[in-house]
């Protein structure tokens, strides 16, 4: 996941010694908020003649327009519009070649995007105030991430606001590919490197609760006990996960159905296909955790099991399965 320094959310350095101190740690972008002035091309000029590192620009205007000549002259790498300041639609010129991203708050719907989707190729999730340092990361945010991974699966998806080493870590496991660090990254406790290693640290003391990023009930594949074979399989197709969870009328987890639990069961009844059904392939023993648990607790349990885990069924103290945390998002980001 790369990370994307917010360098006006320190006021006790000096440019030159805050974007000499960032390349040092070899952070990936330098973010610069922009709230409808145009001389921030003078400071972005400026940040040109200390570092090489991209410029990450997030323009908060109701006239994306004038920005336009600023943004070629200076080669942006990295250009986001805020959409609730915009009061029209706007095309950017096809001369500026700056990847374009739009940035919507937590109460902005993510369907928003869909206007932009053919010429934009990332979003940029607002969690706090935009253009305002500090603040605590919503977890409604969680939901809108993955709601939007669904819509717009070719896009990428970046995050600003409150992105502490623990939200950092829930984001990479949602398939995030970019996060912006201000207070934490530039402010830090410590040093400025120390705060770059824990946002992308694997290894840490997490009390973020699994019930708050798990996928819901409602995104996942579910089936009864009496699913024939070819409904189980349209289940796991369907929601592209890899397995399918097998539920009681009550809600209660009966086992889960993998790729590999339907590879085994063909191999043991090959001769009879057309009597499969859950009973030839469910687990009913699956690895799962238990609603209440959070990040640091789920890790400690995965490093007891010798097995490869892609994904954990979270249940309560009823076996009634809640969610499913998956980390499929997490490897390909690692």
């Amino acid at each position: 996941m790369k990370i994307s320094a917010s360098i006006f959310s320190n006021t006790t350095k000096s440019i030159h010694e805050l974007v000499k101190e960032l390349d040092a740690v070899h952070v990936d972008y330098l973010h610069v908020d922009c709230n409808d002035d145009l001389s921030v091309f003078d400071q972005i000029k400026e940040i040109r003649t200390l570092s090489e590192t991209p410029i990450d620009l997030h323009i908060i205007s109701a006239d994306p327009e004038k920005f336009f000549s600023g943004i070629q002259e200076n080669h942006v790498e990295l250009v986001t519009f805020q959409y609730e300041n915009l009061q029209s639609s706007f095309t950017v010129p096809a001369n500026i070649k700056s990847k374009l991203g739009l940035a919507i708050v937590s109460e902005t719907p993510v369907e928003v995007f869909e206007q932009f989707s053919k010429t934009f190729e990332f979003v940029l999730f607002m969690t706090t105030t935009p253009g305002k340092s500090g603040g605590v990361f919503n977890p409604e945010n969680f939901r809108k991430i993955r709601k939007f991974k669904t819509l717009f699966p070719d896009k990428k998806i970046h995050v600003d606001g409150g992105v502490t080493d623990e939200v950092a870590f829930v984001l990479r496991n949602l398939g995030v590919f970019s996060i912006v660090s201000g207070s934490y990254l530039v402010n830090p406790k410590d040093t400025i490197g120390r705060a770059l290693h824990r946002l992308k640290s694997e290894s840490l003391m997490s009390h973020t609760g699994v019930a708050e990023f798990m996928l819901t009930k409602e995104e996942l594949p579910l089936i009864n006990s009496s699913a024939s074979f070819i409904e189980i399989l349209e289940s796991i197709e369907k929601y592209n996960l890899g397995f399918t969870a097998v539920i009681d009328p009550v809600g209660k987890l009966s086992g889960i159905i993998s790729n590999a639990d339907v590879r085994r069961g063909l191999i043991r009844n090959h001769h009879q296909l057309n009597t499969i059904g859950v009973d030839q392939l469910i687990n009913k023993e699956p690895y799962k955790i238990k609603l209440g648990d959070n990040v640091s607790e789920m890790l400690s349990f995965i490093k007891n099991i010798k097995a490869t885990i892609l994904f954990l069924p979270v249940v309560d103290q009823d076996n009634i399965l809640h969610g499913v945390v998956t980390f499929n998002n997490l490897i390909k980001g690692e």
